[in-house]
């Protein structure tokens, strides 16, 4: 893992860059399940990933960058991060829902899935029943090992 990526707490500023990218928030507080990792090299957040853990499956999920840091790198380190995370973890697959960045995954090896071929582990999760629309793509990375 990229050792200016540290795992993170969800706090006010781990908020405020998900809010800043229209992403979803209001499962992360308190939450236990999700595995945050941030950039923060001068002691502001400007990256950040999350990661779901369910056996064998993983979603990837939170992936922002301040406006101010894209087209840097970040973003591709940060899902690298995620994924490298989900193989120690004993994942065999990397799930994600996007309603912008697809084509942004589809250059680090996610292809579109079919929502309904979703694995029961991640078509329970909140984020895809209930926070993501259901126009978002549905994309899945198979990894190595």
């Amino acid at each position: 893992m990229d050792t200016s990526i540290r795992p993170i707490e969800f706090d006010s500023a781990a908020e405020a860059l998900l809010s800043s990218c229209h992403l979803p928030t209001s499962d992360l507080s308190g939450s236990s399940k999700v595995l945050l990792f941030g950039y923060a090299p001068d002691g502001t957040l400007t990256g950040m990933v999350g990661l779901e853990i369910h056996g064998a499956n993983a979603l990837l999920r939170s992936l922002a960058v301040t406006e101010s840091h894209r087209s840097t790198g970040l973003g591709a380190k940060l899902a690298s991060c995620a994924e490298q995370q989900a193989a120690v973890l004993g994942a065999h697959a990397v799930y994600l829902l996007t309603t912008t960045a697809d084509k942004f995954f589809e250059r680090r090896g996610y292809v579109h899935a079919s929502r309904n071929e979703a694995p029961a582990s991640i078509a329970s999760t909140s984020q895809f029943s209930e926070l993501c629309p259901s126009s978002s793509a549905f994309m899945v990375k198979r990894l190595n090992g």
